[in-house]
């Protein structure tokens, strides 16, 4: 083979894996539990998003509880996708991302389909959105049109802060689990006080009722209008299947969608699992962050171990691992974060002025339980104003570290694409430098959403 065959064949696959001893995990234990609670509590922090306080809210104000079972199908399904996605990670310490890459026709041509299915990231729609919250904080009512040029100037400095975090930490996953395990608690529990003292059974029954509801959905009547019915029942008594409602089907899809949060955005569990460090992740390294993480660095390939009977037996403790973060952290709290903010919706959102307005949801479709609590009180009383102050800064708690996980995904995907896929990089960047590409790709990817901001709010609405 001659020199440029070789070069062309290392273009178009990855080096083999290393070799390393497979660490020894510590048994699971309480006295533990800060070596096993990580990667799916920040998942599940960052997939507390626009889909469950946005679109599931709308969808349980619209449909009330019968379609949580969409919600449920989707969490359970990306329950098993996460665990071979932390499987690969535990195995050889490399993002699932590369093991792609490793597949044919080669890191090239999965470098583009990666960049196909980003292009919905390259739009900070969470950013506008907590920028109506905090505009209808200042002005004491829910943000619209007549406030675009606050809600601009918001969405710039919220757009610039969201990123600073991303600098501190040493590991840049320390400073994600911090921010997200803070997340979780604030926003479930104040969702579940609210919950047990303001939210009726009635509701309670039909939230949770609707998880087991399989097959209700959006059909059209004998008039053509939306309703909502069991389509196996129906098939049981009528003998036919109902003609399903079209209308909303973009909105039913981005239910499925986002619950659980799904697709790319769960592949990066396999980068969480590797960079704290379980299994041969604490061989590979990490992403260090631009302060304080002068000591930490990052292999450009995995490695793997020996197929022995001590090493069977540490896999099988880091298995548990995955198995104890995935179905005792990761799944109860989708279920809970899917639930909890639509017990709030179905209770208080039709107390809001807004709700039969779609006009007004364009700007404030973040604050409607909001603006709900604040009406099903006595206006103007200090219960009242306390719950629509509070509600609105719980919902930039949603909504502000959603948007900083999206700028850290794209930055730390592409990162881990480049690191590993690039030939290039590979040979002239050592393992220490790998923050220069995640930062480069920040600074990049920060001056991009400005621009991407400018466009869609002055052209647009935050919705």
């Amino acid at each position: 083979m001659s020199d440029s065959q070789k070069t062309e064949t290392n273009k178009n696959h990855l080096p083999s894996w290393g070799k390393e001893q497979l660490p020894e995990p510590k048994p699971l234990s309480w006295r533990n539990w800060t070596g096993f609670v990580g990667p799916g509590l920040v998942m599940c922090g960052i997939q507390l998003a626009g889909g469950e306080w946005l679109v599931g809210a709308e969808i349980t104000a619209r449909y009330g509880g019968g379609l949580m079972w969409i919600a449920a199908v989707a969490i359970i399904c990306q329950v098993f996708y996460n665990m071979e996605c932390g499987r690969y990670a535990l195995f050889c310490g490399e993002p699932v991302f590369t093991g792609m890459m490793r597949s044919r026709p080669g890191p090239r041509f999965w470098m583009g389909v990666f960049l196909l299915l980003s292009l919905g990231m390259f739009i900070p729609a969470l950013s506008t959105q907590g920028a109506a919250v905090v505009a209808s904080i200042i002005q004491g009512q829910p943000a619209s049109e007549t406030d675009r040029a606050l809600v601009i100037t918001l969405a710039y400095v919220i757009l610039g802060l969201v990123s600073v975090p991303i600098l501190l930490g040493g590991k840049v996953f320390n400073m994600m689990q911090v921010v997200f395990t803070a997340k979780v608690v604030i926003v479930l529990g104040f969702c579940l006080v609210v919950g047990i003292f303001f939210v009726s059974a009635e509701n309670w029954g039909k939230v949770f009722g609707g998880f087991f509801k399989i097959g209700t959905l959006p059909v059209q009547d004998a008039n053509g209008k939306e309703t909502v019915t069991n389509v196996f029942v129906h098939r049981f008594e009528h003998g036919v299947w109902p003609t399903l409602f079209l209308g909303n089907i973009a909105l039913l899809g981005a239910f499925a969608g986002y619950a659980g949060g799904g697709g790319l955005g769960n592949a990066t569990y396999s980068n969480f699992v590797r960079d704290k460090g379980w299994g041969m992740g604490s061989m590979v390294g990490a992403i260090p962050s631009a302060i304080s993480g002068r000591k930490i660095t990052l292999s450009h390939i995995g490695k793997t171990f020996e197929v022995n009977d001590e090493n069977i037996k540490r896999w099988n403790g880091w298995w548990n691992y995955i198995r104890t973060d995935q179905l005792l952290i990761w799944m109860p709290g989708c279920f809970m974060g899917m639930a909890l903010p639509a017990l709030i919706s179905l209770q208080f959102s039709p107390h809001s002025p807004m709700f039969n307005d779609p006009d007004r949801l364009d700007w404030a479709q973040a604050i409607i339980s909001a603006d709900g609590m604040r009406h099903a009180f006595t206006p103007g009383t200090s219960l009242s104003n306390f719950f629509w102050v509070t509600t609105c800064l719980v919902g930039l708690v949603v909504l502000l570290p959603s948007q900083m996980s999206i700028v850290e995904d794209v930055c730390r995907r592409w990162t881990d694409i480049l690191w590993s896929g690039s030939q290039t990089v590979r040979e002239k960047m050592r393992p220490d430098q790998v923050r220069r590409i995640y930062y480069s790709i920040l600074t990049i990817y920060v001056l991009w959403t400005f621009v991407c901001a400018t466009i869609f709010l002055f052209y647009s609405k935050p919705k």
